[in-house]
């Protein structure tokens, strides 16, 4: 888990942007608020109406990853409410308790147990209050859809809006336990998601679509390269345009128009200079930059002794894993609408993280935190890469200077230029097999991505962990040629990779089929039984490999959400082309919430997956970022999507973990080990694209 202070030190954000500097809104640690938590008054998350209607208020937002839904449920539960009785307001700092952000598998994970509390508290509160209006003691009630009434003699009921009638609930009760899974009449089963009805008529609104009156929309001038510096720039051809508002402040040059195309076109008569960015770095010199530059190792870990196994090796392989820059390529850029009124500043964002956007408001304009509020619609993906809100600060400064409310909405040009990326990262794994054909030793050292899943799943007995920087920070300046942040499962992906690559590498050296050889170094019987019921459904016979049967395999425990993914792939060798044509996935993930939403995001993680595994690279030279929309930056087209089968694996003894992120992170060691199954050669670079399977193929 980070928190608030980390997430702004790890974004990376300052100086992204030339139009202002941000460092204002970005405070070092040590002088950063204290970070709140959670409301202990259930009142501060749910509201019943006199109509009995459940209105449940959370800090989180919606994404597409269905925590509407899945929390609407967990409330309903302990409420005994009927689910489409439970109305979701979200991501409103104004009506909504703190919450950190929206990231990480956490909605439910973390956030799902404090909810639940407060529902089953109420419900407590309630049934003692249905006891005093119907003279029965209130292990004699039972409640049914919001309902309470006496056993054995329903006329004698009373209605939860019946006894509420609108008002805040002031009694309060101590240490109420919620319902053990085997009571669950909700929590379990599928149900349909509370955003798909307004999602596939076209009533969603996202930030974008909020105009108030007398709106603006804002288009900035941006450098055309990460550290060039503006010089100069004349706006007198722009400000000849009819309607056109131009401003100018500092770095800030913006021009406004109360039509989007308008402004965007006046922006192009704006004559600017720039200084050259100092970068020299490219995405081909970039990984011994890395290696160059990279802070020094930390060690996560260190068990038995590394020169003890080296001794005992029969074998050993050693090899480099290589991570290029990836965007997060939501659908829906940055958009922000700022409004201020009487010294009142409101701002509808898409953000991940509404309070730290309020927080960096306040902080920059020296507002009170009463006197901000941040309202999060629907968000169009997020991936990450919307935890802080650069576009919301540009709105809020530029409805100031304007005296009327602003739309700033990035382009997607713009999107690909100021995002923050997953990082490019090197892993360099050291290890060996006995003469019995375990591993004897293993040495994972990872650059510049993060720690995350980079611990080993295995059972050796000699092993050492490193890492050296990540995105979170404790990076040297000048480390990334431009902004790094979290992108979905930050460096689970990278570590994961390199991990099950070589788990593979090292099975086909033992001439070991490579869901042997995990099965002879697990002793997690969690992760035996993923393993074993995704083997299963995808039919899998042993064979070591390379078998040419284009198929791969790798597990992974993110987060005690346990997964494991079989794939069978097709690779044409004359073109380089990959065509993943089944994927199977198991996944161990507690007490499942609701299973419809949880296959959705493992098909989604699963799809976004082929996306880093086999095409996506950001393409940069000399701080310029090369792509700028979809035809040159490939996410998977749905040609390219397999044949999905999923599994969730019954573990009610476990309370409930996150599925938002687990299947991803295996995503890209799985079409590895599947080409490598299918023509023999080990890729040891993502993405694995034709060009560079062709090179290897060559070699």
């Amino acid at each position: 888990m980070i928190d608030r202070r980390d997430f702004l030190k790890a974004t990376g954000a300052v100086g992204l942007f030339i139009t202002f500097p941000l460092s204002a809104a970005l405070q070092e640690p040590e002088k950063a608020p204290q970070r709140p938590s959670y409301p202990k008054d259930f009142n501060a998350y749910l509201k019943i109406g006199p109509d009995g209607r459940v209105s449940c208020f959370v800090g989180k937002i919606e994404m597409g990853q269905g925590s509407m839904t899945a929390l609407a449920m967990l409330a309903a539960e302990e409420l005994d409410v009927p689910l489409d009785q439970v109305d979701m307001l979200m991501g409103d700092t104004d009506l909504c308790p703190w919450d950190m952000g929206t990231w990480g598998s956490l909605s439910v994970w973390q956030f799902g147990p404090v909810l639940r509390g407060a529902a089953a508290e109420a419900r407590a509160v309630l049934v003692g209050l249905a006891a005093e209006r119907l003279g029965a003691p209130a292990d004699r009630l039972q409640v049914d859809a919001g309902v309470v009434s006496v056993v054995g003699d329903l006329s004698r009921h009373v209605s939860y809006g019946e006894l509420v009638e609108g008002r805040r609930i002031e009694r309060h009760l101590q240490d109420v336990k919620v319902k053990p899974v085997s009571r669950f009449t909700v929590v379990g089963k599928d149900a349909p998601r509370k955003d798909g009805r307004q999602k596939v008529t076209g009533g969603t609104k996202y930030a974008a679509d909020i105009l108030p009156p007398g709106l603006l929309h804002a288009c900035l001038l941006r450098s055309p390269a990460h550290g060039a510096k503006l010089l100069s720039a004349d706006v007198s051809e722009a400000e000849k345009v009819p309607g056109v508002r131009v401003i100018q402040n500092g770095d800030l040059v913006a021009v406004l128009h109360l039509r989007p195309d308008i402004a965007r076109k006046a922006l192009d008569r704006v004559k600017a200079r720039f200084q050259p960015s100092p970068s020299t770095l490219d995405d081909r010199t970039i990984f011994d930059h890395l290696l160059k530059e990279a802070p020094p190792a930390e060690e996560l870990v260190a068990r038995g002794s590394i020169p003890t196994g080296e001794a005992e090796s029969e074998f050993r392989l050693d090899a480099t894993y290589l991570n290029s820059y990836v965007a997060h390529a939501p659908l829906e850029p940055h958009a922000a609408v700022a409004q201020w009124e009487k010294g009142r500043l409101t701002v509808w964002a898409s953000t991940q993280a509404p309070f730290m956007l309020k927080g960096q408001l306040a902080q920059t304009f020296g507002l009170s935190p009463d006197k901000v509020r941040v309202i999060t619609p629907f968000l169009g993906g997020g991936f990450g890469g919307k935890g802080v809100g650069p576009q919301a600060l540009e709105a809020a400064r530029l409805a100031r200077l304007a005296g009327c409310p602003v739309q700033v909405a990035w382009s997607r040009k713009e999107e690909f230029f100021l995002d923050t990326f997953r990082p490019a990262a090197v892993v360099k794994i050291r290890s060996g097999l006995d003469k019995s054909g375990r591993i004897a030793f293993w040495e994972h050292h990872v650059y510049c991505a993060g720690e995350a899943e980079a611990e080993t799943v295995y059972d050796i007995d000699h092993q050492r962990i490193l890492s050296s920087g990540g995105w979170m920070g404790g990076n040297p300046a000048g480390l990334h040629p431009f902004g790094i942040g979290p992108w979905r499962a930050p460096a689970a992906n990278t570590n994961v990779h390199a991990r099950e690559a070589h788990m593979d590498a090292l099975a086909a050296k033992a001439k070991v089929d490579p869901l042997e050889f995990r099965l002879r170094h697990l002793k997690n019987p969690r992760m035996v039984g993923v393993l074993q019921a995704a083997a299963k459904a995808f039919g899998w016979t042993p064979k070591a490999g390379p078998s040419g049967r284009g198929f791969g395999v790798a597990c992974a425990d993110h987060r005690d959400t346990l997964v494991a993914a079989m794939a069978e792939v097709a690779v044409d060798r004359q073109t380089g082309e990959v065509k993943v044509k089944r994927v199977v996935v198991a996944q161990d993930m507690g007490v499942v919430v609701n299973p419809d939403g949880a296959r959705q995001q493992m098909e989604g993680c699963i799809t976004m997956g082929l996306g880093y595994a086999l095409s996506e690279e950001v393409r940069f030279q000399a701080g310029k970022v090369l792509d700028e929309n979809f035809d040159t930056y490939r996410i998977p087209r749905f040609s390219q999507v397999p044949e999905i089968q999923t599994i969730l694996m019954p573990n009610p003894a476990l309370p409930a973990q996150g599925g938002g992120e687990p299947a991803i992170v295996v995503m890209g060691a799985l079409i590895a080990n599947a080409i490598h199954d299918a023509v023999g050669v080990r890729m040891l670079q993502l993405p694995m694209t034709p060009e560079r399977i062709k090179q290897a193929l060559a070699t």
